[in-house]
């Protein structure tokens, strides 16, 4: 058997970068004081979430993965405490800018990054202002206790992201995002269609979701978001094992065993009846012109 224990984690944020790394850490160390060896925090974390307006001034939040300071901050905390952290962060990169994570080992090691791929456009949304769109590919991460997959935010809502990560050997599929009200529609609630989209990652991949939303309502002149919450944890059938609620502050924790899971993907023989042959199609963008 080999057996892995994850963490999912959630919290408000502030416009104060250093209390909101410290909030993250007390999580991080009350997830490991529990057992966990991969901990998840939410997207963007450092700061409030600054997309729901175009401000040329928010750009200043952008740093190289070298100087960031969640990056180097929980660098020491994964060393320290023998957990695997995917830390989310504002990259710079020239004059290039991503919604980017660092994969942190249990060594402290950073294994390398992933730049959010599908970035969103919308009231309250405003990505396309702030990110490039991710050049790296998705990425699979062979960590000290299991090859994880990891996609941000609105890359959960696309189910060939979570299947190219399977495909690649991800034993375990990571999503931190922020998502809450629409600040144009107050009527609007996403929460259980968020949910069940990565619901389905698990079930059609027979692998563990593990999603870390962030909470509070957070203002940007007579703009308003108030996140939800309700971060969660799939078991492979699609099963939620374990959920936060919409303003508390949270750790949920769940165990997997992963030889066990894939013994199951193999029995299923969902990867082994695939017919790549005839997905073409899924290349295009019309239904009918390839790339």
């Amino acid at each position: 058997m080999r057996k892995v224990k994850v963490a999912a984690t959630q919290m408000s944020c502030s416009s104060n970068i250093e209390e909101n790394i410290s909030r993250a850490e007390s999580l991080v160390r009350k997830a490991a004081a529990e057992g966990a060896q991969i901990i998840l925090l939410q997207e963007l974390f450092e700061t409030p979430y600054f997309c729901q307006k175009e401000k040329a001034d928010y750009y200043v939040y952008a740093t190289e993965l070298e100087h960031n300071k969640a990056v180097n901050h929980f660098k020491q905390i994964a060393r320290e405490l023998e957990v695997v952290l995917p830390i989310s962060f504002y990259e710079k990169k020239n004059y290039a800018r991503y919604n980017s994570l660092a994969v942190i080992d249990a060594n402290g090691e950073v294994l390398g990054q992933y730049r959010k791929s599908h970035i969103p456009d919308g009231p309250g949304y405003e990505e396309k202002f702030y990110f490039n769109p991710g050049d790296t590919g998705f990425k699979v991460w062979k960590t000290r206790y299991a090859k994880i997959g990891i996609g941000v935010c609105w890359d959960q809502w696309y189910p060939e992201a979570a299947r190219c990560m399977a495909l690649m050997g991800a034993e375990l599929l990571f999503y931190p995002t922020a998502i809450g009200s629409e600040p144009q529609d107050g009527s609007i609630d996403s929460k259980d269609h968020w949910q069940m989209c990565m619901l389905g990652h698990a079930a059609s991949n027979l692998m563990p979701v593990i999603a870390s939303n962030r909470i509070g309502p957070e203002d940007d002149g007579d703009s308003t978001i108030n996140f939800y919450g309700s971060s969660f944890i799939a078991g492979p059938q699609g099963n939620k094992l374990a959920e936060a609620g919409r303003t508390e502050e949270a750790v949920l924790t769940a165990e997997f065993d992963l030889d066990q899971l894939e013994i199951q993907r193999i029995e299923w023989g969902i990867f082994r009846d695939r017919r790549p042959d005839l997905y073409k199609i899924i290349t295009s963008y019309d239904g009918e012109r390839m790339i």
